[in-house]
């Protein structure tokens, strides 16, 4: 085993047993502290529970209904206009889903490399979308509702351009490093 591999076995196990060290010699009330977190984080979830419940039943009605299916193909000639492959136009459900739901899209995402294979354009592509773009709605939802912020206008399109240049730049990056 390599000393890299050998860090990375021991990193978490050190990290658990320093931290709380740390905190007792420093006479810091380790257990107290503990509680504490626990508590604020369990209150924290209970009031995000309805952002988080609307949020997610919207998405399973997005899903359901079929509009996911109707967007998708809205959206084909649009890249048939910027001169792409028609076969790319598999991945627009996972770069639709993506910015809603990350479990959402890791099950079309797990659709598209069982169809597509692994190591295809598509199976590439959709790995590397899924690691180079985030949750957009799920982000602003649990967190900005947890803080109490409403007006997250400018969040939302900044979160969703940073999804299309995320898009953008995997189709780049997969056509580059693989093509």
């Amino acid at each position: 085993m390599s000393f890299i591999a050998e860090i990375s076995r021991w990193a978490i196990p050190f990290l658990l047993l320093f931290i709380p060290l740390l905190a007792f010699l420093r006479k810091v009330p380790v257990y107290e502290s503990f509680v504490t977190g626990a508590e604020e984080g369990f209150k924290t979830g209970i009031k995000i529970l309805p952002f988080l419940v609307g949020m997610l039943v919207s998405i399973r009605i997005f899903v359901d209904s079929g509009a996911l299916e109707i967007l998708a193909k809205l959206l084909q000639p649009v890249f048939t206009v910027f001169g792409l492959d028609s076969d790319l136009t598999a991945i627009i459900p996972l770069a639709i889903m993506r910015p809603l739901s990350g479990s959402g899209a890791l099950g079309v995402a797990t659709q598209l490399i069982n169809q597509y294979g692994p190591d295809s354009f598509i199976g590439r592509l959709a790995s590397t979308l899924q690691g180079s773009t985030d949750t957009t709605f799920f982000v602003l939802t649990v967190y900005f509702g947890s803080v109490g912020i409403k007006k997250y206008r400018y969040a939302l399109k900044l979160g969703l351009m940073a999804d299309l240049i995320g898009l953008i730049a995997s189709m780049w990056i997969v056509h580059r490093m693989f093509y």
